[in-house]
Formats: C-alpha cells, structure tokens, sequence
C-alpha cells in the first residue's frame, strides 16, 4: 500500500494538454506564427471541456511559448519562451 512518503501527486489533465501541446510545438508541428487549432477543435481531440482547454491554454501564454489575440485566435509566438 502506498505512503504518503512514495506516492506522486496525480497531475492534472490540462497539465499534460499543456505539456503535449508544447512537444507538438517544439516538434515544429505548430510553427512560430502558427495558429493553434480552435477551444472547439482541442476538446474534441483530447475529449475534455472548454475550461480545461483554457487551463492549458493559460499554461502555455505563462510559459511565454503563446499569444491570445482575442477574437482572433492563439498563436505560436515567434520566439517560443522569449
């Protein structure tokens, strides 16, 4: 049975959408200046709720690897963590 000691706290899902979305980035999947594929188009492909989509979305603007031009869409910024 696991302790306290040796347990991994459990991550949460718009962590890992935040984390796939930046290896895609860093894979070249989505380039400098690219558009990411809409809130719509992100819940569909990882099958989980707009909010969680906007969780992950506010990771990656964090980090500096995001731009939201509101109405318009989000970008890939030129210099990925600049």
């Amino acid at each position: 049975m696991p302790t306290e000691e040796n347990t991994v706290p459990p991550r949460y899902r718009y962590e890992e959408i935040a984390d796939d979305l930046q290896k895609r980035i860093e894979a070249g999947e989505f380039p400098p200046g690219s558009r990411l594929p809409s809130r719509r188009e992100l819940t569909a492909h990882y099958d989980v709720t707009a909010p969680v989509i906007d969780r992950a979305m506010q990771i990656l603007r964090v980090k500096g690897i995001t731009e939201t031009l509101a109405g318009v869409g989000v970008y890939v910024k030129d210099s990925p963590g600049a």
